[in-house]
C-alpha cells in the first residue's frame, strides 16, 4: 500500500510544479497512508491522491502568499506542516464519509453513478446517447475516471477550488449531484461528439480541450447541472437503480 502511494504521489497534478516538490510529496504520502490504514475497508485506491490536493492548497494558502508557482514548503515550520497535514486528513475523511463504496472492492458506488449518468444523458440528449451506443462506446470507458477523481484531472487546476466549493456545499447529496455535473460536462461537447467515430470519441474524451478554460466555462457546467437537478429531482425514477 505504501509503495503504491509512493508511486502515485509524483503523478499528482503533474502540470503544477509545486506538487513536484519532494516535501509536498512527503506530506501527501503521510496524509494518504494515515487515511488508508484508518479505512481498512477500502485502503488506498488510486485517485484518492488527487482528492487531497484542494484541501492542501486551501490550508497552505493561510501560510504562503503569492502565486502557487512561487510557493515553497521551506517557508513553513515543522509544526505548520504537521497541522496542515492533520487538517487535510480530517477534511478528506469527512468528505469521503458518504462515498465509502466508491473506493471499496470493485468500487460499486462509482459503477452505480456511471449507470445513472448513462440514463440521465439518454433523457437529456437522446441523439448523443444514441450515437454513443451505436459506436459501441461504454460510459464506463470515460466516466469512471471522472467519478473516481471527481473531475480534477479534467479541468485546469486553478478551477478546482471553485469546483470543490460546489462539492462541499452539496454535503451528503454530492454523489447524486455528481451525476448532473458529469452530464453537463459531457454535453458541453455534444455536437462535436456526434460527429466522431468510436476511436475519435475515446481520444477526445481522454484529452478534453479544457486547458484554456476560465471560470466562465466551469460556471456554465455547474449552472446547467443545477438546472437539470432542479428539473428532475421531483421525478427521481429516471435515476433509479
Amino acid at each position: 500500500m505504501l509503495r503504491q502511494i509512493a508511486v502515485d504521489c509524483p503523478r499528482t497534478v503533474p502540470d503544477v510544479t509545486f506538487f513536484q516538490d519532494p516535501q509536498i510529496q512527503k506530506s501527501l504520502e503521510r496524509i494518504l497512508y494515515t487515511w488508508a490504514i484508518r479505512h481498512p475497508a477500502s485502503g488506498y485506491v488510486q485517485g484518492i491522491n488527487d482528492l487531497v490536493t484542494p484541501f492542501l492548497i486551501v490550508f497552505l494558502s493561510e501560510h504562503l502568499e503569492g502565486n502557487l508557482d512561487t510557493w515553497s514548503m521551506e517557508n513553513l515550520s515543522l509544526q505548520d506542516v504537521s497541522n496542515i497535514e492533520a487538517d487535510c486528513y480530517w477534511c478528506l475523511s469527512k468528505f469521503l464519509d458518504g462515498m465509502q463504496d466508491h473506493y471499496t472492492f470493485a468500487q460499486p458506488g462509482i459503477q452505480r453513478l456511471v449507470f445513472r449518468l448513462k440514463e440521465l444523458v439518454h433523457r437529456i440528449d437522446e441523439p448523443l446517447s444514441r450515437h454513443i451506443e451505436e459506436q459501441g462506446l461504454e460510459f464506463l470507458q470515460f466516466a469512471f475516471r471522472w467519478f473516481n477523481c471527481l473531475l480534477i484531472r479534467e479541468v485546469p487546476f486553478h478551477l478546482v477550488t471553485r469546483l470543490w466549493d460546489t462539492y462541499l456545499a452539496e454535503g451528503d447529496y454530492l454523489p447524486d449531484f455528481l451525476v448532473y455535473i458529469s452530464a453537463s460536462f459531457l454535453l458541453t461537447w455534444s455536437e462535436k461528439l456526434q460527429k466522431l467515430d468510436f476511436q475519435e470519441m475515446v481520444m477526445f474524451l481522454q484529452h478534453l480541450p479544457t486547458r484554456n478554460w476560465a471560470h466562465h466555462e466551469l460556471e456554465m457546467v455547474l449552472s446547467r447541472a443545477y438546472m437539470w437537478h432542479t428539473m428532475f429531482k421531483s421525478s427521481p425514477s429516471h435515476l433509479a437503480n
